[in-house]
């Protein structure tokens, strides 16, 4: 493969010539325009991507900078994939990159799920559109399943995190709000990691106890344009793990909480969500499209990606300190684990939802398997998924 760099790619941005730092900015919105629009797979996969493009090809960096960059977005919430891109994006071009990067990145899979969420909403009710999603949600229940399984491994490390893991479940399933849970959660570890061989300090620990009980359920909302948007920066505010932890927080808050949605469309969302290029915080695009329109689109995209923006703006520069810091550590280790309770939750009201007969059972369970046992892009899978239900509609 023939490799791409050229000279004004190893100097700062800031002391290129205006023509020179238009022409970067050029490249940086072709190179992920392209990649938005062909980035199926989830994170792992669009990391894959990204390490071919700006490390191998390109030359933008060493892969020791992408995987120290790689390491901070772990530590902050938003799409993890997503903010790579943006990271990316203001190492080459300050903050202009940033918003360059980040924007084309998401362009693509907003617009798919976009065009998709109009479609879903003139066509839901037809029986083909049912069938092909019949088909499709038992595979989202392995494919959630998977990557619960996969966060698991590497949150429970040891015993405080396992514990925090079981209480997140238990409190997921008491209908305590989870965003201020996953904030305590977090704290609470990273106190424990650092003051739990400290016995004059532990005492720092014990009104947290109190906290949590004070803790209440979310008042609910009207469905509009601000409060969608509201409710989808709150949740790309704090939202760790994995984008499959976005689907806890939807559960609680958009349908047991405020009853915008059902169980079966958030299923659905998700579906389409699988099949299309791009963070699966596009989701947000398809639910705001269900609840208003596209005035709900556009207000739930920029509502979750927002924060993610923000935050690498303020945190690049600190990258270093913050990657190596105990304290950041220890919390990112409780949030992670309080992540795993919820979605052990989610997948359990899911399961609930997409499981409906013995095919829709036996299309799962064949799912798990696959998912475990071979290196599939779950977009195939999902639509090999679809295709089963279209072909149990005409078999009768």
């Amino acid at each position: 493969m023939q490799e791409i760099k050229t000279q004004s790619e190893s100097i700062p941005f800031s002391q290129l010539s205006s023509q020179e730092q238009v022409k970067r900015l050029q490249e940086l919105a072709v190179v992920f325009l392209r990649l938005g629009a062909i980035a199926f797979g989830g994170p792992a996969a669009h990391i894959g991507m990204m390490d071919d493009e700006v490390v191998q090809r390109r030359k933008w960096m060493s892969r020791e900078k992408l995987l120290d960059l790689m390491g901070i977005t772990s530590l902050i919430p938003g799409p993890n994939s997503t903010e790579l891109v943006i990271h990316i994006g203001y190492e080459q071009a300050g903050w202009r990159g940033l918003i360059i990067a980040g924007s084309c990145f998401i362009f693509p899979a907003m617009m798919t799920v976009w065009i998709l969420a109009a479609i879903y909403v003139r066509y839901q009710t037809l029986p083909q559109v049912e069938w092909l999603l019949y088909g499709i949600k038992p595979v989202i229940i392995a494919v959630v399943f998977k990557a619960l399984w996969n966060l698991g491994k590497k949150a429970a490390k040891d015993t405080p995190t396992i514990i925090a893991g079981v209480v997140a479940t238990v409190a997921f399933f008491s209908g305590t709000n989870e965003i201020f849970f996953l904030l305590l959660i977090g704290v609470a570890v990273m106190l424990v990691k650092n003051f739990w061989h400290q016995p004059d300090k532990r005492a720092l620990l014990l009104p947290l106890s109190g906290i949590f009980g004070q803790i209440s359920t979310a008042a609910t909302f009207s469905i509009s344009t601000t409060n969608i948007f509201w409710f989808f920066l709150k949740v790309g505010s704090v939202l760790y793990g994995s984008g499959y932890v976005l689907l806890a927080f939807l559960q609680r808050d958009l349908v047991e909480r405020n009853q915008w949605l059902t169980s079966q469309q958030l299923l659905d969302a998700v579906a389409i969500g699988q099949v299309t290029p791009g963070p699966i915080f596009t989701t947000a695009t398809f639910i705001g499209y269900l609840l208003n329109g596209t005035p709900g689109a556009i207000a739930g995209t920029i509502g979750i990606f927002l924060p993610a923006f923000v935050l690498i703006l303020i945190i690049n520069p600190w990258v270093n300190k913050l990657r190596n810091s105990p304290w950041t550590r220890g919390f990112l280790d409780g949030v992670n684990a309080a992540s795993l309770g919820l979605m052990t939750g989610t997948v359990y009201i899911l399961t609930r939802s997409a499981l409906i007969d013995w095919l829709t059972v036996i299309v799962a369970i064949t799912s798990i398997i696959v998912t475990f046992r071979f290196k599939i892009n779950t977009a195939w899978l999902v639509l090999i998924g679809g295709m089963m239900g279209l072909i149990a509609k005409f078999l009768g």
